[in-house]
């Protein structure tokens, strides 16, 4: 039997690509997606649908026994940028949502929690290459700290009562179908639909700052994976390294220049920079290789290569 899945965030750049790959793998009617808004008619219009608060543990839970939900993908979250301008909404949407979802497996309403972490769990006192999976991690922004406060709650949920939740320290994610929702690593988007509509950007980190990224195709791959694994085989429960490519914005740049040899980029560090200069620039994650068989498929210029086409065709369409 189909599991009867749950997400929460479903409109956001990440939680809108997972909703259609649970979709095409779980079958329409057993993936229901939720938000606070309906942005994403596309997504609203595809399958069931219900708005919802992640504040609101009521809400979540008369979902859950409506759709007979066994599995919930926490998707919503204030991200690294946003939350910085917002802290106490960002801690209040990021743990109190968190809550709600773990003690909703602790009561028995749902079997198995996704939960996402982030590369923001880590600050200057990490080291900065080949960072490992068991580490010092002093965050330096609101976002990094409640990950890493919900990191150790989803460890001690699954030590004290025996709930199953899965996790990943997402890297910068890149994605040619969602816009991004106010993270540090925005630029590894924007810069690809700039370069296809005005053919120059101005990037708000520096040209030689290195940062663990990721192909949203691989995000979603390493999301599904960790679920299907085997409960045995896991050795986290706060939330696993994961890696595939780190580059800067002058590599990202250069690769994009192979293709448009007309495209110019300039430099005006912001706020972002300090966040992004107290993140490592790669990860160690052997450890979900090893677990449960992690590989990811795409190097920066493949990425390119789909990325550009992608917006090529979104762009001459809307025109």
């Amino acid at each position: 039997m189909p599991s009867r899945i749950l997400i929460i965030g479903a409109c956001g750049q990440i939680g809108s690509e997972l909703t259609t790959k649970l979709r095409e793998i779980n079958g329409i009617e057993n993936v229901i997606a939720s938000d606070i808004n309906t942005r994403k008619l596309d997504l609203v219009n595809s399958g069931p649908f219900e708005i919802i608060d992640a504040k609101n543990f009521n809400a979540i839970k008369d979902c859950c026994k409506h759709y007979n939900i066994d599995t919930i993908y926490l998707m919503a979250a204030l991200l690294s940028a946003t939350g910085e301008k917002y802290p106490m909404e960002a801690w209040d949407l990021n743990m109190n949502s968190l809550f709600h979802v773990l003690n909703l497996a602790k009561g028995g309403t749902i079997k198995k929690v996704y939960w996402p972490s982030s590369i923001a769990v880590f600050g200057p006192t990490t080291p900065r290459e080949l960072t490992p999976q068991h580490t010092i991690c002093e965050p330096t922004t609101v976002y990094g700290i409640t990950k890493q406060v919900g990191e150790r709650w989803c460890e001690y949920y699954y030590k004290k009562y025996g709930v199953d939740v899965r996790g990943l320290r997402y890297p910068g994610i890149i994605s040619h179908k969602a816009m991004p929702g106010g993270g540090t690593t925005d630029y590894a988007v924007e810069i690809y639909h700039e370069a296809i509509k005005t053919g120059k950007y101005e990037c708000f980190l520096s040209e030689n700052t290195n940062l663990p990224m990721m192909f949203m195709d691989d995000a979603i791959k390493a999301t599904i994976d960790l679920m299907d694994a085997p409960s045995e085989d896991l050795t986290i429960r706060s939330s696993y390294n994961l890696a595939a490519i780190s580059f800067t914005p002058k590599q990202i740049y250069e690769s994009i220049k192979a293709h448009l040899p007309d495209f110019t980029m300039t430099y005006q560090p912001d706020f972002r920079q300090a966040i992004a200069d107290s993140w490592p620039s790669s990860i160690d994650d052997s450890v979900a290789r090893r677990d449960w068989n992690w590989q990811h498929r795409f190097d920066l210029d493949a990425m390119t290569k789909v990325m550009l086409k992608a917006l090529r065709k979104k762009y001459h369409n809307l025109i």
